[in-house]
């Protein structure tokens, strides 16, 4: 009789169901400290979803994010999204941006943004802010975070609508390229429009080439290049660092030279403008910094940098400064090709004289008119067809 009732206990308080994870699942959603969100703005979160682990292309890992919301009544369906995608910060834990305010010119530029009625939701991407190594300039795991973040916020955030916009400067141009190009197969669920990308990295034989070969930058970017480090000395010790926090076989020695080894150890222990300043403060340029096997020691880091397909389903706009000293000018100008012989459509805008972060607000007016036309399922005028 005993076990008769119990086993009748049983069925009347079955246990409870283990929650089925997936990409995309929001598990936390906290308040935004006000000093980290946006002027004007209104409901403001920092919230943790999961992810697919980008590195291995399995499995599930927590990632953190911004999602801000204009101020007022949502529009009839909810505020559309900018799945912002930011640009290199370092890749210690401390450095994601979730956990600083917003620099002048990213306030100013996503407000802008927020003024056109869109919400903000900003990946931190993958092991910055969350557990594990962040993969610095790996497409993959960026555009996951990317994507991620927006189904995040769309399933557990009220007042927006699933009509998102990819927006990205530096490397979170190539974040929001890549969640572009992964979207179709990752996340069809998505109603992305359009992507917007200034600064935008094209890691192809030729960039390898010049990195690799030593060639600093030349004539009026020389000059600029007194007053502000070559760049590219700490983008390329942030990879090696990247690199070595997930391969245990990397042998940073083989990429960097002994002169390069104090900067090379603060790479992953510091965000990038003391980074940058170590990088000053011990003289190191490309020749001194990187070995003649750099290539072959950070090939897999260099493979991560690649786009899975140029043919984007939704039209591209690039904003190329001329005067990018982080990213080569040239370099940008060969990506909008190669994305116009893929048969993408693409707008892209050189702006003369402006550097890698100036072309960012320079960009607001033209990336205004794209906008508008994708988000009303427009036809925009492209470029592919001009002497670019």
């Amino acid at each position: 009789m005993s076990l008769l009732l119990s086993a009748c206990a049983a069925s009347e308080h079955p246990s409870t169901p283990t929650p089925v994870k997936a990409a995309g699942q929001l598990i936390e959603s906290v308040p935004l400290d006000s000093q980290f969100s946006l002027p004007d703005a209104g409901r403001s979160l920092r919230i943790t979803y999961l992810s697919t682990n980008g590195i291995t292309g399995t499995g599930l890992v927590p990632v953190t994010a911004e999602v801000i919301l204009p101020s007022g009544t949502p529009p009839a369906g909810g505020w559309p999204v900018v799945a912002w995608s930011h640009g290199t910060v370092g890749i210690a834990d401390s450095c994601a941006p979730s956990l600083h305010p917003y620099t002048e010119r990213n306030r100013a530029y996503l407000s802008a943004w927020m003024q056109r009625s869109f919400a903000i939701v900003a990946t931190d991407y993958q092991g910055l802010g969350g557990e594990g190594p962040h993969p610095y300039l790996n497409v993959r795991t960026e555009a996951y975070s990317v994507l991620d973040s927006v189904r995040a916020a769309l399933a557990g955030v009220p007042g927006l609508q699933n009509k998102i916009m990819l927006v990205g400067q530096s490397q979170g141009a190539g974040a929001a390229f890549g969640a572009a190009a992964y979207a179709p197969d990752y996340a069809p669920d998505l109603n992305i429009r359009g992507t917007v990308a200034t600064g935008i990295p094209y890691m192809t034989p030729d960039v390898l080439n010049a990195l690799l070969t030593h060639q600093e930058q030349t004539s009026l970017q020389a000059k600029k290049a007194v007053a502000q480090q070559d760049p590219v000395i700490a983008y390329g010790l942030l990879l090696g660092a990247s690199l070595a926090n997930i391969d245990p076989d990397f042998k940073p020695e083989e990429a960097f030279t002994p002169k390069a080894m104090n900067a090379y150890h603060a790479a992953s222990q510091v965000c990038l403008a003391p980074l940058m300043q170590q990088v000053r403060k011990d003289g190191l340029t490309r020749k001194n910094t990187f070995t003649p096997t750099m290539g072959k020691a950070l090939a897999p880091a260099f493979k991560a940098m690649m786009y899975p397909t140029l043919a984007l389903k939704q039209p591209l706009f690039v904003g190329t400064g001329s005067g990018d000293l982080d990213v080569a000018a040239s370099s940008q100008i060969a990506l909008v090709k190669a994305v116009c012989a893929a048969g993408s459509t693409v707008q892209a805008h050189l702006y003369k004289g402006l550097d890698h972060s100036q072309t960012v607000l320079a960009s607001l007016p033209d990336s205004a008119a794209f906008t508008k036309a994708v988000m009303a399922g427009q036809p925009v005028s492209g470029s592919c067809a001009s002497n670019l």
